[in-house]
């Protein structure tokens, strides 16, 4: 086998103490989806949006990668075919773990972008709705972050990878945000080895030839020590 695609999602980056929207608690349960993670959300009160990314990117900088994210990076550096990270997560802790080949279909925390010409830069630590886009210097600055309603990013290339690929690996995903949520389907009828590993089932987990149930810091490093050492 050469090729190995992985999709990873929130569960990957809860140990690092990063929830998900759907946790009890946390800055997700303080607010509505359509509030803080939606362009009308965005357009009704900037303010709001950009508080709450503001504490999201804080609470990103001080999380550290764990061993799932660590053994990722190892699969991809001692791997003898191609592996591929695509990340429905926004935190920048596979980069931070050594990963190099990832692919960031929901934007990250580090970036900002300018909702009237589209110029992306890096995004400082706290962002404002009086912040300008450096190309078109108009106040339109939001988060680089692909909100509900809106279309992931390099969709077409992450077809591609997963009609090629010969392992894919769903790492801490609901299996309920589409389009993620047919990855596995996809890869599957192209001939690809499919698995999950989730603390629990997904809502797709019918969807997989495999699943392994853990948390990711014990059952990641797992499966790759396995790939590694056929």
């Amino acid at each position: 086998m050469d090729k190995i695609v992985i999709l990873t999602g929130a569960g990957i980056s809860a140990e690092s103490g990063l929830g998900t929207f759907r946790d009890e608690g946390g800055l997700w349960a303080q607010h509505r989806l359509e509030d803080v993670a939606t362009p009308e959300g965005f357009a009704r009160d900037p303010a709001l949006v950009h508080r709450f990314y503001n504490a999201r990117r804080v609470q990103a900088a001080g999380a550290a990668p764990n061993a799932a994210h660590h053994a990722l990076a190892r699969l991809e550096a001692e791997y003898g075919g191609d592996v591929l990270v695509v990340t429905q997560n926004v935190d920048g802790l596979h980069e931070a773990a050594g990963s190099r080949n990832v692919l960031h279909m929901h934007g990250a925390l580090s970036g900002a972008l300018c909702a009237a010409c589209d110029h992306r830069w890096p995004a400082p630590l706290e962002m404002s709705p009086q912040d300008t886009c450096p190309r078109c210097r108009a106040q339109a600055a939001r988060p680089d972050i692909v909100w509900f309603g809106e279309m992931p990013y390099h969709m077409e290339e992450i077809w591609a990878h997963l009609e090629e690929g010969d392992i894919f690996a769903a790492i801490g995903t609901s299996g309920q945000v589409y389009p993620a949520a047919a990855f596995g389907q996809h890869a599957g009828r192209a001939g690809a080895h499919t698995m999950e590993l989730n603390l629990e089932a997904s809502a797709n987990v019918r969807d997989f030839m495999e699943v392994r149930q853990g948390i990711a810091s014990v059952i990641v490093p797992e499966w790759v020590d396995g790939i590694l050492d056929r």
